[in-house]
């Protein structure tokens, strides 16, 4: 099966369009955040989400963690899915369960070193799917993605095993790895935002290329 592609740091709905059109089946929209590209308001995430066409998720990446303003921020984007980049309490999925539960959650777990299996396992059951990003959550000022860092793709690849929900592989990611980083760690979808840019912009050509990478690596 195809390994599902989700471009990133979305900022308008032409990047969208573009995205769409390359062959992304997932959208990052990305909300207010401690540090990292491509933050768009809230009305603008709602605006881009609009357009996506049936098959198309929509992702709106979040640091909060405040069950109620959780809730609040993920209803008036209005997207398919919410991507929480922050550790969590269980009572933060309650809370989405209960209010949107037509809405997926996906947590990312960013892997710094062997203990992200672990916190992959215990989170694994409580969410619709996990995403392995390179950030810093313990530094001064929090890295909760956007790194262009790869990370440890062999403790990637024990947390594709060891879990049972779907698993989204980003962090450091282009058109010249992303075949490898498939081969290694398996993952149900991979996650790309500055891989696929050139001087801060959306390249079609980089995203031609990656789709290209992607179909390679289905083939081996």
């Amino acid at each position: 099966m195809r390994t599902r592609v989700k471009i990133c740091c979305i900022e308008t709905e032409d990047m969208a369009r573009r995205a769409i059109a390359a062959g992304a089946s997932a959208l990052g929209l990305v909300t207010a955040m401690p540090s990292g590209p491509g933050v768009i308001t809230d009305d603008q995430a709602r605006r881009i989400a609009g357009l996506a066409p049936p098959g198309v998720a929509t992702f709106l990446l979040t640091s909060q963690t405040d069950p109620a303003w959780l809730v609040a921020q993920v209803a008036a984007a209005g997207t398919s899915v919410v991507q929480i980049v922050d550790a969590v309490a269980p009572a933060a999925y309650a809370a989405l369960r209960e209010a949107l539960p037509t809405v997926k959650i996906v947590q990312v777990i960013h892997v710094e070193d062997a203990g992200a299996v672990g916190e992959a396992q215990g989170v694994a059951p409580l969410v619709d799917g996990l995403l392995l990003d390179s950030g810093r959550p313990k530094a001064a000022v929090k890295e909760l993605g956007g790194t262009g860092r790869v990370h440890d793709w062999a403790i990637s690849r024990r947390i594709v095993g060891a879990v049972a929900c779907p698993v989204y592989l980003a962090g450091g990611l282009g058109p010249g790895n992303v075949a490898e980083a498939i081969r290694a760690v398996r993952p149900f979808g991979v996650d790309l935002c500055s891989g696929v840019r050139t001087d801060g912009l959306l390249d079609d050509q980089k995203l031609g290329a990656l789709m290209e990478a992607v179909h390679a690596a289905a083939q081996s």
